[in-house]
């Protein structure tokens, strides 16, 4: 395996992060983080989804190390409300896999019983075929160890919400400067260039290989190498956001196991409970609403929550949605926000990260890094970032509400695209048209769509095939189920006595 000389340029949860996951897969390399001592990262609180636990066992990185400097606490699912429309009661996407019935698949069961009950609220589908819900219902968490709740696995079904600033910060401290990453503050002043990419950086820094991780600002890749940027808003609506933080009032029963997302006139405003504060913010796009005008929106929601703001600082961010073309060009490969974004519903900020991070190591493990590796890697980053941009798009193409501009424009939105001459959301309609694949237990489509009222086809439609006091039948023995998942959770740890016991102790 090559010994690689790599400059990772910026800090950060992503600069760190990319320190952390090579020095882990290269530990003979010669590993350098370079940071502005005058740029603040962009920390608003960061809200993860399970995958960061793959890449956590690959660091050999326990809970117990990370989540009390970083202020961390456990998320089970991604609540959505006022999405369908307004005064929905919200829906969630719970982690984990769905319970399946042997006798009805998921999929019929839901049709089904829609047809035979009519006003079955969307909060249903996830309650009947997620025992996870019982513990989100309930508010508690335990590590089921004997396996009590089905399903569910607390290694794997759990993310995380904490302080992206010290996620970073721990990262650097206490794993990537202990296994040999060189730090260094200093100023870029300079940038050379040659046919290979960059030379050097103030003509005193050379590597192998520039790892870009200066965020929207994109520094090599964009400023320098000049690689063109495809913008995503004809697809996702939102590019600005308020960030703040305020104190618990009741953090027992406000400590909530889940990110809350509520959606507002030009946007929604995010809620995120980390141990010592809860994170909140909101992200509407400027097209609809001035900057001014989104943070009066913003704080008129959290009145309306009778959340005290008077301590907390906004902070108002301009978010750069889309990807580069390429984000490995030449010598330099792009993490992070230098890279792309698609905005922070669904909880992506760092998913893109350490997948991402997870294919540069695969191929940097050949040794010798040629134009094919760096093909595959771009296309396989960027066909995974299509992807969850369409899922996240979900969100909003599938809403009906009609109550602003903003709202009735993307009613309205065409989702052509007029760049390839195809449809941007191919690969999520197929799923709609086959319901088969629609209803992977491994996807959250169909949690999404559902939520809003889709189901893939028109129930009416359908006619209940079999007999219909056998399907009556299960639709109560599913009842029964969500019951004894929930008899199991009732009388857990709430995730305040959990977190105390054994995180923050």
């Amino acid at each position: 395996m090559k010994d690689y000389k790599i400059v990772i340029l910026g800090g950060g949860s992503a600069g760190w992060m990319t320190a952390a996951t090579l020095v882990k897969a290269f530990p003979k390399s010669n590993i350098t983080v370079i940071e502005s001592p005058n740029i603040k990262t962009v920390g608003v609180g960061e809200s993860t989804l399970g995958q960061i636990n793959n890449w956590l066992d690959f660091l050999e990185i326990r809970d117990e190390d990370f989540m009390p400097f970083t202020n961390a606490t456990y998320k089970l699912s991604i609540r959505f409300e006022n999405f369908y429309k307004l005064g929905d009661k919200g829906f969630h996407y719970p982690f984990g896999f769905p319970f399946e019935n042997d006798e009805i698949g998921n999929k019929e069961f839901w049709f089904f019983k829609k047809k035979l009950l009519p006003k079955t609220p969307i909060q249903d589908y996830a309650n009947s075929i997620s025992p996870q819900m019982a513990l989100v219902n309930n508010n508690v968490i335990f590590k089921n160890e004997k396996g009590e709740l089905p399903n569910f696995n607390f290694k794997y079904h759990v993310a995380y919400h904490f302080d992206a600033s010290k996620f970073g910060e721990w990262l650097k401290e206490y794993y990537c400067k202990p296994k040999g990453v060189k730090y260094i503050k200093e100023e870029i002043k300079s940038i050379e260039t040659n046919s290979d990419g960059i030379k050097s950086l103030n003509k005193k820094h050379f590597a192998d290989l520039f790892i870009d991780c200066t965020g929207f600002k994109s520094l090599l890749l964009d400023k320098t190498l000049k690689e063109p940027f495809n913008d995503y808003t004809d697809l996702l609506p939102n590019n600005s956001a308020w960030a703040t933080s305020v104190a618990y009032k009741d953090k027992k029963n406000e400590l909530k196991p889940y990110t809350n997302c509520t959606a507002l006139k030009n946007g929604w405003v995010w809620n995120i409970p980390s141990w010592d504060k809860i994170g909140t913010g909101y992200v509407y796009s400027d097209k609809y609403i001035s900057d001014e005008n989104a943070l009066k929106e913003f704080k008129k929601y959290l009145d309306s929550k009778n959340t005290d703001y008077s301590k907390s600082k906004f902070n108002n961010i301009k978010m750069r949605v889309g990807i580069h073309e390429r984000i490995f060009v030449k010598n330099v490969c792009a993490i992070g926000l230098s890279a792309g974004f698609i905005e922070p519903l669904e909880s992506n900020g760092l998913l893109s990260v350490h997948e991402f991070l997870k294919h540069l190591v695969k191929i940097l493990k050949r040794g010798v890094v040629s134009q094919w590796d760096k093909d595959n890697f771009n296309f396989t980053c960027k066909t995974f970032f299509d992807e969850f941009a369409e899922f996240v798009s979900f969100h909003y193409c599938l809403s009906s509400r009609t109550d602003s501009k903003y709202w009735k424009d993307i009613k309205n939105r065409s989702y052509f695209d007029k760049r390839k001459g195809d449809i941007m959301l191919k690969k999520n309609i197929e799923c709609f048209m086959n319901p088969n694949s629609f209803f992977r237990s491994d996807a959250g489509t169909h949690y999404i769509s559902t939520g809003m009222n889709y189901f893939g086809a028109d129930v009416s439609d359908r006619q209940v095939v079999g007999d219909v006091d056998k399907l009556k039948e299960i639709i109560e023995k599913r009842k029964r189920e969500s019951k004894k998942w929930d008899s199991i959770c009732k009388n857990k740890n709430s995730l305040l006595d959990f977190l105390k016991r054994y995180i923050h102790k």
